[in-house]
């Protein structure tokens, strides 16, 4: 009997222990913490660029890795391993977490430094805004499949129109083959110096060329680009919009539950009528 008392005593130690870091992880202080320790960690990256293998910014790095793992084990304690690894998001700053632990004492330098800006990542979990943003884009890209494919369609044609018609107007890496071809398309849907460096010059030789540049800015990237941004901006509303049906759902049900108690008082107190007329 003993035994299982003491067994329970430990289990209830454990849950109080539990409740407590779960308490601390959901105070409205420590996400904001959280927060700025990542843009300490930024500054401290953008410093080392400056001052390269300065000792005080290294130990800065140090204390701050130790502290994200601090943060992880606090969160797996609280949210049990379980719940803390049903969010991706939680499973991301884990990856990030052990690969800056991993790859600290290791002579890949470059890795290092990729890990340590992608610590930097952490900020979209840690803010409700940014996490929103990026969990409607990934929930976008079957719908943006669509898109691309077209994209792809209709660059690959006016790829092939322009290496057959200005390939002997412009230099080789401009229209002289289908991957240079698709290149400059993409310097010209970006409109970087696409007129006076690309456009211009074509239309010298080849008068009917305008037409050309004209139609394919118009639909690459006035019409691609706005269907990408109507796609993006769909997604970026249905949460809102299932919170809102969710919540008239539940008042939904509260109105009836509160229609149908009303009609139960209204019973009773015409049964109590009665009883006393009859009395």
């Amino acid at each position: 009997m003993e035994p299982l008392l003491k067994e329970e005593t430990s289990n209830n130690n454990n849950d109080s222990l539990r409740m407590k870091i779960k308490q601390l992880i959901e105070h409205k202080h420590f996400q904001p913490i959280v927060i700025a320790i990542i843009l300490l960690n930024g500054l401290i990256i953008v410093a080392e660029t400056y001052f390269t293998g300065n000792n005080l910014l290294l130990a800065l790095d140090r204390i701050i890795v130790w502290i994200f793992v601090l943060e992880l084990i606090i969160k797996i304690i609280g949210l049990g391993f379980r719940g803390y690894f049903s969010d991706r998001w939680n499973i991301f700053d884990f990856s990030i977490v052990i690969g800056s632990i991993v790859f600290y004492a290791t002579p890949f330098v470059s890795v290092l430094r990729l890990i340590r800006v992608l610590r930097l990542i952490r900020m979209i979990p840690a803010i409700p805004a940014l996490r929103k943003i990026i969990d409607s884009l990934m929930k976008s890209v079957p719908a943006l499949t669509g898109i691309l494919g077209l994209s792809i369609l209709i660059f690959s044609i006016y790829a092939i129109i322009g290496t057959t018609f200005f390939s002997e107007v412009l230099p080789y890496e401009f229209f002289g083959s289908f991957h240079t071809a698709l290149f400059t398309l993409m310097q010209v849907v970006t409109f970087e110096s696409w007129a006076s460096q690309v456009a211009r010059p074509i239309i010298n030789e080849i008068p009917w060329a305008w037409a050309y540049f004209v139609t394919f800015i118009i639909i690459g990237a006035l019409v691609i680009l706005n269907l990408v941004v109507a796609v993006i901006l769909s997604y970026l509303g249905q949460d809102d919009e299932a919170k809102r049906e969710e919540q008239m759902d539940r008042l939904y049900k509260e109105n009836q539950e509160l229609k149908q108690d009303i009609k139960e008082i209204k019973q009773l107190l015409l049964d109590t009528n009665k009883k006393s007329a009859k009395h």
